[in-house]
């Protein structure tokens, strides 16, 4: 069986070079974020919040990351492509990394996710009144999470994140 297309909205750019990582906000039908707890156990920004990311593998591009990953931590499928939230620039012990978020439109049911429960034991949906909640256990000055979801929620203009029934 062939995989869905996945729609990219006009105005969408994925910049070069390829950024490290793809990450993505989902809003439900109530305009909140799709937000999931890192375990303790992770090496990278433990018990922090987090949006649906990760690495780009080799030879793959922005959009199949996304795609990926979207499936591996939530079990949804991405349908869309909305917008761009930006590239941002985090530093590590080595070096940085580079990260693209997009505002992103799923088909699944929101209400069960399937985490990947060893990596995110837990998950919450967020509305601008929840923003500062997402700098639980960050470094001070870490305020990527919360920027992302914060730019999400500013754009968002009534779309949703499901497939209309």
């Amino acid at each position: 069986m062939a995989e869905p297309t996945v729609e990219v909205a006009d105005g969408v750019v994925f910049p070069q070079p390829l950024p490290d990582t793809a990450g993505g906000v989902v809003l439900g039908a109530d305009g909140r974020a799709f937000v999931q707890f890192r375990s303790p156990d992770r090496p990278r920004y433990p018990s922090t919040w987090d949006v649906v990311s990760g690495h780009l593998e080799p030879g793959e591009t922005t959009l199949d990351a996304l795609a990926r990953e979207v499936f591996e931590e939530t079990g949804w499928r991405l349908r869309r492509v909305a917008g761009n939230l930006g590239r941002h620039r985090w530093p590590l012990d080595d070096g940085e990394e580079i990260g693209d978020f997009y505002l992103i439109e799923v088909e699944g049911d929101l209400a069960r996710p399937v985490l990947e429960w060893d990596k995110h034991p837990h998950s919450a949906w967020f509305g601008k009144e929840d923003l500062d909640r997402l700098l639980v256990n960050c470094a001070p000055g870490d305020t990527l999470i919360r920027d992302v979801v914060a730019a999400a929620l500013s754009v968002h203009n009534g779309s949703t994140g499901e497939t209309p029934g």
